[in-house]
């Protein structure tokens, strides 16, 4: 089940990546050709240029993917804890944001992360706020990695991860074979680039063209309009590192389009938000408000703040290259230490930007959480399918509790949340939805599995398919058995007896709470919401034995209500009898698939003795 994509198929991915590097190292005119060109004053050859700088950026950008994914195949889980223990301590917000963004090397994908978590209602838009500044710590540990003049021994580490990757068949073995491959890609690429940009370091023009990034606004106005088109603030930092270690760009003018790139990484974010929710679009304006506050904080005094980078690496004999990843690590740290203490006034400033607005709840079947740009990251990706499985519960609920009245009543009563629409029109509204859910969360949750899972987040992922198909069950149910008796009963003079629709009520009351605890238990994970939904499903188990008894009780006694409606009142307790199993049988799905959490946040499992009882049964 963790597999959908065919072993096959990955394979085929992996090896086209590496032929991409093969045909580079094949074919790339390398740096001491490049040298000479330059040395012998021959014409330039802008082709092989262009050529050499977008395919090193290419494979930097996969290096920097292929090492986030063994990253978060190492790490997944836990960023999936960390997020889910947010508390009100900025400091603890603002370090797991450095940290998710360091394990995804990039602070754009935490942010629409926080775009999608806002918009399921996983996180406050407040608490989020920290995490934004911490995301713009954690990108610089990319800055901080490409420093390191590691570019003669990229081939020896691509070796190396290569080795662990296609020798080793351990999962986590495999993990750091990704992380290192990826981190030996991503320098080969730097190397490629380098080699390739060799020529214009006696080129008068392009010299010039580098000049005009000494002038802050050129240089923050190319370094965002850079990472805008490559959606990529670690590209735009491998670009400048690269340029000032092959010593054509300043320490300034590389400031400055660090600078520029921060504000340019808010497009990514910004996208991500269109057609959101109100929280949602509040955490991209944020993300927005701080990078470019940053920036305006620091950009009157680059010169001075260069002077100070140049100062606290004398001692250290750091290259300009070393120097820039340092300011960028600086100037972000010290961005998001000022802008912590008044998160709160931000986040009443970014309230009157963007207020509340009454927005109708629509009646087409639609999609609130899932989120396809999460997909490759399959602990988030769960999250917001849990989130939409908690949204397909209350939305049986509701459809249960419609469905009570007309049954006793032929007056018509408007839906609760619709009142344009009858109770029968919002129930027949609500099932289109549901079914409409259920394809897309089912087909989300494929995808999902078709990425590289562990054990736990597997068995999830079935978890969850096979609750799906328990609501599909639970919908038949209300749809097939409960709601034909509404039009049935019409044609019947006589109504329930008074004790006997007191019952139907009561019952009906009992497991609408059940399907509450069950929204409750998709929501929390918590191991005491399970077990509490065991206890009652027992306890209402007996509750229908003694309220059947009571009802052929009456029967006997030969009272003409209850002889007449004998059918009705037998079908609508067999419905919520069935309604009342389906919900345990959940409950009891979530438990043995490791999806319920003990108080101390372990997966709590089912035993499998336990089990194999259950399936005796």
């Amino acid at each position: 089940m963790n597999r959908i994509i065919s072993p096959r198929m990955e394979s085929v991915r992996f090896y086209g990546g590496l032929l991409a590097i093969a045909a580079c190292i094949a074919f790339f005119p390398w740096s001491s050709h490049g040298a000479s060109s330059a040395d012998t004053g021959s014409v330039i050859s802008w082709s092989l240029i262009v050529i050499g700088l977008a395919g090193g950026l290419a494979l930097f950008l996969y290096g920097m993917e292929k090492m986030s994914q063994g990253l978060k195949k190492s790490a997944g889980n836990k960023i999936r804890a960390i997020l889910g223990a947010l508390t009100k301590n900025r400091l603890l917000a603002l370090g797991i944001g450095a940290f998710v963004t360091m394990v995804i090397q990039s602070s754009s994908a935490t942010t629409v992360m926080l775009v999608s978590f806002v918009q399921a209602e996983l996180i406050s838009f407040g608490r989020s706020m920290a995490v934004i500044l911490g995301a713009n710590i954690g990108t610089t540990v990319t800055a901080q990695m490409v420093a390191f003049k590691l570019t003669d021994y990229a081939l020896l580490i691509i070796a190396l991860g290569f080795g662990a990757r296609f020798f080793s068949q351990r999962k986590q073995v495999k993990a750091a074979g990704d992380i290192v491959l990826g981190f030996g890609i991503l320098f080969f690429g730097m190397k490629i680039m380098s080699d390739a940009m060799s020529p214009l370091r006696d080129y008068p023009a392009f010299l010039q063209a580098l000049e005009g990034l000494e002038n802050p606004l050129f240089g923050v106005a190319a370094g965002a309009l850079f990472t805008a088109l490559v959606q990529s603030s670690s590209a735009s930092t491998g670009v400048v590192i690269v340029l000032a270690q092959q010593g054509l760009l300043s320490l300034s003018g590389g400031i400055a389009v660090i600078l520029g790139a921060n504000i340019g990484t808010c497009v990514t974010a910004g996208l991500a938000s269109i057609g959101t929710g109100r929280e949602a679009k509040r955490v991209a304006l944020a993300h927005v408000v701080f990078n470019i506050g940053g920036v305006l904080l620091f950009v009157f005094w680059i010169p001075e703040f260069a002077d100070l980078m140049k100062d606290l690496s004398g001692s250290l004999n750091l290259g300009v290259a070393r120097q820039i990843a340092n300011a960028h690590t600086c100037f972000n740290i010290c961005a998001a230490l000022l802008f912590l203490p008044f998160t709160g006034v931000l986040v009443r400033l970014i309230n009157l930007l963007l207020p509340d607005v009454s927005q109708p709840q629509s009646m087409l079947p639609q999609v609130w959480y899932l989120d396809k740009a999460m997909i490759t990251t399959p602990p988030l990706a769960l999250e917001l399918a849990q989130a939409e499985i908690a949204r397909m519960v209350k939305l049986l609920n509701r459809m249960h509790q419609a469905l009570i009245r007309p049954i006793f009543s032929e007056e018509e009563q408007p839906d609760k949340i619709f009142p344009q629409l009858t109770r029968l029109e919002g129930v027949q509204m609500r099932e289109k939805k549901l079914l409409f859910l259920e394809h897309e969360v089912r087909n989300y949750l494929l995808q999902v599995s078709g990425q590289e899972l562990d054990e736990r987040q597997a068995n999830e992922a079935t978890g969850m398919i096979a609750v799906l198909d328990n609501m599909h069950q639970m919908n038949e149910v209300l749809m097939r058995s409960i709601y034909p008796i509404i039009e049935e009963k019409k044609g019947v003079a006589s109504d329930f007896s008074g004790e006997g629709k007191v019952e139907l009520i009561e019952y009906h009351t009992k497991i609408g709470k059940q399907l509450s605890r069950l929204e409750e238990l998709v929501t929390t994970k918590r191991l005491s919401m399970a077990q509490k939904l065991e206890i009652r499903k027992e306890r209402y188990v007996g509750l229908d034995n003694r309220y059947r008894r009571r009802h052929l009780a009456r029967l006997l006694e030969e009272r003409p209500e209850a002889l007449e409606t004998h059918r009705f009142h037998m079908e609508l307790m067999d419905g919520m009898r069935q309604l009342n199993i389906y919900v345990a049988e959940m409950a009891r799905i979530l438990l043995s698939y490791g999806f319920v959490v003990g108080e101390k946040g372990e997966s709590q499992k089912e035993p499998d003795d336990l089990k194999s009882k259950e399936e005796e049964k």
